[in-house]
């Protein structure tokens, strides 16, 4: 695979809850995972599958810098996080978007407020610029007609189109979706998926840590199983058929 075109490579990684900053592995730290190898290009979808505590959140939370790398060699959108320091971590995070289950959106201000003052946050200054985004990625998540509406007057499903939209303000080279489709039915979880689809054909990659095999067989990409502390790619299609 040609290097250049890999947004996320891992390499001999293991992956250890810990309660300090300490670049260095204490007698106490937790091993969650050990021995991952991933590498993710552009354009690709990948699922994060396995039973909850095994590990999916805190890989995904490792690639967004939340948990320390400690062991191992690891890559991110071209940033290094065995050499990250805490100030490196906004732009780290600006070459992403992350899409969280419980949306974390703010209440008290309309659709478009909420995208407005993150990109006030992450150093937009020219409010032609940053209207003209938001029109943008409003309409790649199908909200044109829904900027002025407040979160509690949107379905669960706009809700977390809305949240999709925020993700790509900066227009990231990779998207972390954590159960992304956890709380919704599933004819507007299919609509997600969708539009996860036509994020990726536009060159962003997407990790989607999810339970819901029925979506994989659906919409079947790359499948990443997380078990007994170890990460395995699996060929989903070929255990659908068997079962």
């Amino acid at each position: 695979m040609d290097r250049t075109n890999n947004v996320v490579e891992l390499r001999n990684v293991a992956i250890y809850h810990s309660d300090g900053d300490s670049r260095r592995i204490k007698s106490d730290d937790e091993l969650v995972l050990s021995d991952v190898n991933l590498t993710v290009a552009s354009g690709e979808l990948v699922y994060f599958i396995g039973r909850v505590g095994s590990g999916k959140s805190t890989l995904l939370k490792t690639l967004y810098a939340e948990v320390q790398l400690l062991e191992g060699e690891g890559r991110v959108a071209g940033m290094d996080l065995r050499r990250l320091r805490r100030g490196d971590i906004p732009h780290l995070r600006r070459r992403m978007g992350i899409v969280f289950q419980d949306y974390q959106l703010l209440d008290d201000r309309n659709a478009f407020f909420n995208l407005y003052d993150v990109m006030k946050a992450t150093g937009w200054k020219k409010e032609a610029d940053i209207r003209r985004r938001i029109d943008e990625v409003l309409s790649v998540a199908g909200l044109s007609n829904k900027a002025y509406k407040m979160p509690h007057e949107l379905s669960g499903g706009e809700q977390q189109r809305l949240v999709i939209a925020r993700a790509l303000l900066n227009a990231p080279r990779l998207l972390l979706a954590d159960e992304p489709t956890g709380n919704l039915d599933p004819v507007t979880a299919d609509g997600i998926m969708r539009l996860f689809r036509e994020i990726a054909a536009s060159g962003c990659a997407i990790i989607m840590s999810t339970h819901n095999t029925a979506l994989i067989e659906q919409f079947p990409a790359r499948t990443i199983l997380f078990s007994k502390g170890k990460i395995t790619e699996i060929d989903v299609e070929k255990s659908f058929s068997e079962e």
